[in-house]
């Protein structure tokens, strides 16, 4: 199994008094025993931490000040038009600024270097405008050791590069500098007390083949979005990327949003309309890996193999093909924090999901590693601790300077204290992705009969995580719908959802059992799984093919690399059912927050019923996984007296059930001890249903 959820022997209980606290970051060993034998290690990681802040403190003003490097390296330019160009290349020999504005001449405009191997230009303006046209074409052209030979690249600090593919696959460098600059309109939205997040892309978010636009999600997918009930959305391969089928894992310029999808105030624009509708954004962040391109990424800029990432094999990702970062250099601190700043204040994002940390927390990056959730290998050898320093310095600057920023952790390892703040010796994140729930439903899925499900093993796997660090659970990701795997309602339906997903043909046992396991499955994780809880877009309806992106070994093909939006606008479909499911589901956690509620009470595992009982902000959750049977006057123990109500129903015709639990019944508790709670109620609970019930009088 997936170690990312710890077993719960080994869970943060509770906070510590402050007055107790060491400051020397074993302040975490009071909120978990079982890291008292790495105190070395956890002061190893914290002094190290703290002695780069001060480091950059003294030298750099703060991290504040740090982490604007966007205001010093790249293209600026001042109120009266005078372009000043800053880059680090400390191998080069000469530098030029060559581009459309000095029609390519590669020695006109020579840069000077100063003592730390950064390049400088300044342009005044020229009859009142900037030097260098808007949107036109620029590079840097240096001289580099190997016999005076030209190195021409692109800017590493550029903030917008396209590609035509009819020419080049290669990126060209643009000089951003529109007329107007886009004003946004809606304040960031408070930090969401339940993060209900929907993971989009941007290219696929269109039933047609084609890239879809940011201007066309605005429009088209935000209003879905608000209606499902989601308050965050993450959003996926805006960093620019080499290859599109790369899912935006391959990054060649960073401070770039991709051209794919349109100009950067349209990326703008959707974030501002989001913020308008009450919904926070998050930036999928890759800091794990860069591309190894050389003429349009990082790799071998100054034609140095070590200048942002490590020299030789340990500056290279076996598996991914791809450059590695030494976290433990000060320009690269720069460039990644400020990076981060950037994407904060230039496009206005809330927080970031970071992608690929296990790889940034260990030298072997989990290639062919397993995690037994030992605390050894946590804090042996294998660990990276500059990678460590790192995310604890980057999660430190993001919430000191933004309080309502998010970050997630996108890790496999079951690191502890991955979200406890730095001030205790935690590495800071907000919360930790529950990746081993997906890989428990489709191994069942693939292996299992219904009537073989543990119903302990699944509530074991929903809820063994570290208390105290916040989780999101999901039932299946991006991940999951990559070609190679299926959605979950493709595992469960199969062929037939060619078939029988309309409501004019016959209603089959598959389809059934497809439908009614679908939504089951996403409610109990929504309600047991985490302190948030995330779905990637279009799975909330069953989308019904895999994610694919065009690409040579299928043709340069559209036909998976796209959201079928118009399935669950079609009355005559039944993926309405599930979509208006989902929103009910997201709707009824904004109303009694569960998400942000203490850990649900399971009262009852049953196997041979295949009925799990459990209480969680006030509610009383019933779910009934048998595949035949169904139960009259099932008693179920319930701790607060009073009268319930449904106000969540698998089973509901609005939603493709079979109406055999009538919404408006009534249930009355009884004053007597029922598996270990002070009443009971009877409900009835037919095969593969969930019900969900609330006092009268929160309804």
């Amino acid at each position: 199994m997936d170690k990312l959820n710890q077993s719960s022997d080994n869970s943060v209980q509770s906070a510590p008094s402050d007055n107790k606290v060491a400051n020397d970051g074993t302040g975490v060993v009071q909120l978990d025993g079982y890291l008292e034998p790495f105190k070395p290690q956890l002061r190893s990681r914290f002094s190290k931490a703290q002695k780069w802040i001060n480091d950059i403190d003294n030298s750099e003003g703060g991290l504040e000040k740090f982490s604007r490097g966007y205001e010093r390296y790249g293209f600026n330019i001042a109120s009266d038009g005078t372009i000043t160009y800053r880059e680090w290349a400390p191998n080069a020999m000469r530098a030029y600024l060559i581009g459309d504005f000095n029609g390519w001449n590669r020695d006109s405009h020579e840069m000077k270097r100063d003592d730390f191997g950064v390049w400088e230009i300044v342009l005044p303006p020229h009859n009142g405008q900037p030097a260098i046209a808007h949107d036109s074409k620029v590079k840097i052209s240096m001289v580099v050791p190997n016999d005076g030979q030209r190195a021409e690249r692109i800017p590493v600090w550029i903030k917008r590069v396209t590609q035509d593919l009819n020419i080049s696959p290669i990126y060209d460098a643009r000089f951003w500098n529109p007329p107007q600059k886009y004003k946004f309109k809606n304040p960031r939205p408070p930090k969401p007390a339940s993060a209900r997040i929907y993971e989009a892309h941007v290219g696929i978010s269109s039933p047609d083949p084609k890239v879809a636009t940011y201007s066309e999600f605005t429009k088209n997918v935000l209003p879905r979005i608000k209606h499902l009930g989601y308050n965050t959305i993450q959003l996926m391969a805006i960093m620019e990327h080499a290859y599109y089928a790369s899912f935006g894992y391959q990054i060649n310029s960073f401070f770039a949003a991709s051209s794919r999808y349109g100009f950067p105030d349209e990326l703008k624009e959707l974030i501002d309309t989001a913020h308008g509708l009450g919904i926070t954004v998050l930036l999928d962040v890759v800091h794990s890996h860069a591309s190894k391109n050389v003429h349009d990424g990082l790799n071998y800029f100054d034609n140095s193999d070590h200048l942002y990432f490590h020299e030789g094999a340990r500056g290279r990702h076996e598996l991914w093909d791809s450059r590695l970062f030494n976290y433990g250099n000060h320009e690269v601190l720069r460039f990644l924090l400020s990076n981060l700043r950037f994407w904060m204040e230039e496009y206005n994002f809330d927080g970031f999901r970071f992608d690929g940390v296990t790889s940034m927390l260990y030298t072997h990056h989990g290639i062919g590693t397993g995690f037994s959730g030992g605390y050894h290998e946590y804090y042996g050898p294998d660990v990276d601790e500059d990678g460590v320093v790192y995310l604890m310095i980057a999660n430190e600057m993001l919430h000191n300077l933004y309080p309502s920023c998010i970050t997630i952790a996108e890790d496999v390892s079951g690191m502890p204290a991955l979200c406890v703040a730095l001030s205790l010796g935690g590495i800071g994140f907000d919360y930790r992705l529950a990746m081993a729930i997906p890989d428990l439903y489709i191994k069942w899925l693939k292996e299992k009969q219904d009537i073989d499900w543990d119903m302990g093993a699944l509530c074991h796997t929903l809820t063994n995580r570290r208390h105290g660090e916040k989780t999101i659970a999901y039932a299946e990701s991006h991940d999951q719908a990559l070609v190679g795997d299926k959605t979950l309602l493709f595992w469960l339906c199969d062929a037939q959802m060619y078939t029988n997903m309309s409501t004019l043909s016959e209603f089959t046992p598959v389809i059934e059992r497809g439908m009614a396991l679908h939504k089951m499955i996403r409610l109990i994780t929504h309600a047991l799984g985490g302190e948030g809880y995330l779905n990637f877009e279009g799975n909330e309806f069953g989308h019904p093919e895999w994610l694919d992106f065009p690409r040579e070994g299928n043709g340069n093909s559209f036909h998976y690399a796209r959201r079928q939006f118009n399935l669950p606008d079609d009355s005559l479909l039944r993926y309405k059912f599930l979509n208006e499911f989902d929103s009910k589901m997201q709707w009824t956690e904004e109303k009694y927050g569960w998400l942000h509620s203490p850990q649900a009470y399971i009262s009852l595992k049953n196997e041979s019923d295949k009925v799990i009982v459990f209480e969680r902000a006030g509610l009383l959750w019933i779910f009934n996984f048998h595949p035949s049977s169904s139960f009259t006057d099932y008693r179920v123990g319930v701790e607060q007296a009073g009268t319930y109500k449904i106000v969540l129903n698998s089973d509901d015709p609005e939603f493709g059930g079979l109406g055999r639990v009538k919404n408006d019944g009534r249930f009355f508790t009884t004053d007597f001890k029922w598996n270990e709670r002070k009443n009971f109620v009877q409900v009835y609970i037919p095969t593969r249903t969930a019900i969900v019930l609330a006092l009268e009088q929160t309804i």
